[in-house]
């Protein structure tokens, strides 16, 4: 038994067309021809009478009475999602799937380590893991693309429940022999003097250096700009000098020895926070609600440096 044999076919066919803004991409993620999308959107619209969607020439948006049917199509989908999802629970988490949202920097170590540890003890649940940027990963779990997502926010989002959050500072990271190493906090004065590599101006924790930097009237000119932060601890553990990141990103290299990450004394570093979304009132399937506990036992205090 699937999901999606429990949901009206035009509706959910209707609700990918509104997803993606188009007939094609909806088609291609449904395995199904554009013109039995149509037809199904097309015999919604007689049935109530109004137009679902604005055709425009680069997609399809979803008119007022499309997005009232949209609300109405996901709450039915992930109902249906659910409701599999527990019957299949009821012999204990033997099956089930997780699909998670998060922005990069959790993608590298923490979530892969969360998921292998949690399918020690559940080695029968299927995970899908999707990184993306802050604002993506909201969406993706506004859109049920997503069951949860972990990522940092600097401002509360209509229709997200924060099953958890907390501060996250900005940290300065470098190789354990960097004349820095033996400092817990740093300032910016202090980083100053030396080569660093930065992430692109869309990044939260370049944000909030960027905002330090011009509280206190510095300038750093960085040798390497990369939106990849494997590029970025690449340099550092090569000698190039410093980097930036929130303490998850980089707990697991600095308890290996490999890193070490001094939090950046400074006002306005913890403008941000980071957060576990869910969908506002949704009822989560068992599985991810499980998984979205032992996720939360994961998120303690950022640990000293």
């Amino acid at each position: 038994m699937t999901a999606h044999r429990l949901q009206d076919t035009a509706l959910r066919y209707f609700l990918e067309v509104a997803r993606s803004g188009s007939l094609t991409v909806a088609a291609e993620r449904l395995s199904v021809s554009p013109s039995a999308i149509s037809r199904q959107v097309a015999m919604l619209e007689d049935l109530l009478g109004v137009p679902l969607f604005e055709r425009h020439p680069r997609g399809m948006v979803a008119s007022p009475a499309g997005e009232l049917l949209a609300a109405h199509a996901l709450h039915g989908a992930l109902e249906a999602e659910r409701v599999v999802s527990d019957i299949r629970g009821l012999q204990g988490l033997k099956r089930g799937r997780v699909r998670l949202a998060c922005s990069s920097g959790f993608a590298n170590e923490f979530l892969p380590r969360a998921i292998a540890d949690f399918r020690a003890e559940h080695p029968g649940i299927q995970f899908q893991l999707r990184a993306a940027r802050p604002a993506e990963v909201t969406e993706a779990v506004l859109l049920g693309e997503a069951d949860i997502g972990l990522t940092y926010s600097r401002a509360a989002v209509d229709g997200i429940r924060v099953e958890r959050r907390q501060p996250a500072s900005v940290f300065a990271v470098m190789r354990p022999d960097h004349p820095l190493a033996k400092l817990r906090t740093v300032t910016l004065a202090q980083m100053h003097p030396y080569p660093i590599a930065l992430s692109g101006a869309d990044n939260t924790v370049r944000q909030l250096f960027d905002v330090g930097c011009s509280q206190r009237g510095l300038v750093f000119e960085p040798v390497l700009t990369s939106n990849r932060f494997e590029s970025l601890a690449s340099f550092v553990l090569h000698g190039g000098g410093l980097t930036i990141a929130g303490e998850i990103t980089v707990r697991d290299r600095v308890r290996r020895g490999e890193l070490h990450a001094a939090e950046i004394r400074e006002r306005g570093m913890r403008g941000r926070a980071v957060e576990l979304q869910t969908l506002a009132g949704r009822t989560l399937p068992d599985v991810v609600k499980t998984f979205l506990a032992f996720l939360g036992e994961q998120l303690p205090a950022p640990a000293a440096a």
